[in-house]
Order: structure tokens, then sequence, then C-alpha cells
């Protein structure tokens, strides 16, 4: 399928309404008009936990970005997942011949001292990896939620992804906290027990830090910028 012609059929996606839908009945459709060309991203959050337990008998690949600086408990998380679902779960790493000069150039903490150099150090650890991952699919599916990010609040559950010439799917974009925590203890899924201690969105560990009562999701993602410039480009909204 060319890349207009994906856009085409992303518009009429809209206008037949399939938000309307349930997440099943969404599922149902993406996987039945895109055979083998739909994707799931997972980080092994809270939310991302929800979505693999809705698709997991479902024909829909499941891949995860591991930069190389997570936790220890987002790794135990997935072990666990893998344990409970038995799933595939592909591994997308950063480029040596990229991570290594930024790395011996800059020293492991340059993010620290720049905007530009911590998104260059998102571009390597995440961005191209992605690129990587959602090659040769043309859906994406992602535990976004409208409650994380100021950039969030206007999103719709489908939107075109031009950088990445996809069509993204955001089934639980409107879900609250309660929602997802219902959700898990509900069914009994694993997750990373850092969200017992104040960490909402976890990302690296040295970019990422519980928040205090009262501050904003976003608050514990690279904590000393400007909230404005809060997003890693994994997700690019126009």
């Amino acid at each position: 399928m060319m890349e207009n012609e994906l856009k085409k059929t992303y518009q009429k996606l809209i206008d037949e309404n399939i938000e309307s839908k349930s997440i099943d009945e969404v599922l149902e459709i993406l996987t039945n008009t895109f055979p083998d060309e739909v994707c799931f991203s997972t980080s092994f959050s809270f939310e991302d936990q929800v979505i693999t337990d809705l698709v997991k008998d479902l024909p829909i690949k499941v891949f995860t970005l591991d930069t190389g600086r997570l936790f220890e408990d987002t790794y135990n998380t997935w072990n666990l997942t893998k344990s409970k679902y038995k799933l595939h779960i592909k591994a997308y790493y950063p480029n040596p011949e990229e991570l290594e000069p930024f790395i011996q150039d800059n020293g492991p903490d340059s993010f620290y001292r720049s905007v530009e150099n911590r998104k260059t150090c998102c571009e390597i650890r995440k961005v191209h990896p992605l690129k990587r991952a959602l090659k040769g699919n043309k859906i994406w599916i992602t535990g976004l939620r409208a409650e994380h990010s100021v950039a969030r609040e206007n999103l719709s559950q489908f939107e075109w992804d031009e950088s990445n010439q996809i069509i993204k799917y955001h089934p639980i974009l409107f879900w609250t906290t309660e929602q997802v925590r219902d959700y898990i203890k509900k069914n009994n899924i694993p997750y990373n027990v850092l969200h017992d201690k104040g960490f909402v969105s976890i990302g690296c560990a040295p970019c990422t830090r519980a928040i205090q009562p009262g501050e904003d999701f976003r608050a514990g993602r690279w904590w000393w910028e400007d909230a404005s410039k809060k997003e890693c480009g994994l997700h690019v909204h126009k």
C-alpha cells in the first residue's frame, strides 16, 4: 500500500467514525484490514501493560525500545510480562555507530547540560530505533494518555503520523489513572513497581524521577527543562 493510499485509508476510517467503536471492535477491524501490518510499542508502563493484555491474543507485533539506560524494575516488568503472556516481544537497540561517538564526544550524561544534547540522546536511543521498528507496518498502537502531557490533551484516538507515514491508534487515550489502575488490579497484570513509588511517566533512569503531590504528570521527566520541551521525539503531534 502506497503512502498516499494509506493516508486515504486513514481518512476513510475517520469518516466511518471508527473512534465510536469499542477497543475490541477497533482492534478487530485493524487486524483484518492490515494483516501482519499492525504493531504495538511497549515501554512496560501502566498503560502499555493494559494494552498488552488487550492485544495478547491478536496478530499484532509487539516491540520495545531498549535504550540501554532503563530502570532495573523496567527489565523486571519485561520478564514478568513475557512469563505471563508468552509473547514474542522484539527489542530494538541504539545503533552503536551513532551512540559510541556521541558518548565519547559528550560524556555519558550530557543530556543534563543542554536540551540539544538531551534531544540528540533521545534521537539516538529511541527515535532512530523506532524508525526501524515501524518499517513495514501500517498501524502503530500506543499507550498515550491525554492526562500525561499538555501536548496530548487535544489528541484524537486516531492520528496520521506524517513523519513516520503511519496511522497511530491510542486506545486508552481518554482513560483516567484510576481506570488504568483498576484494570491492572482486576486482571492481575504485572506492572512496574516504580508506579507505586511516585513514578508516573517512566523512561530512562537518569531522566526520570518520582513526582511530588500536586506536580504535573510529566514533572518527573527531564525535570531540569522547561515543561514545553518535555517530549522526546517519539510522538510528534501536529
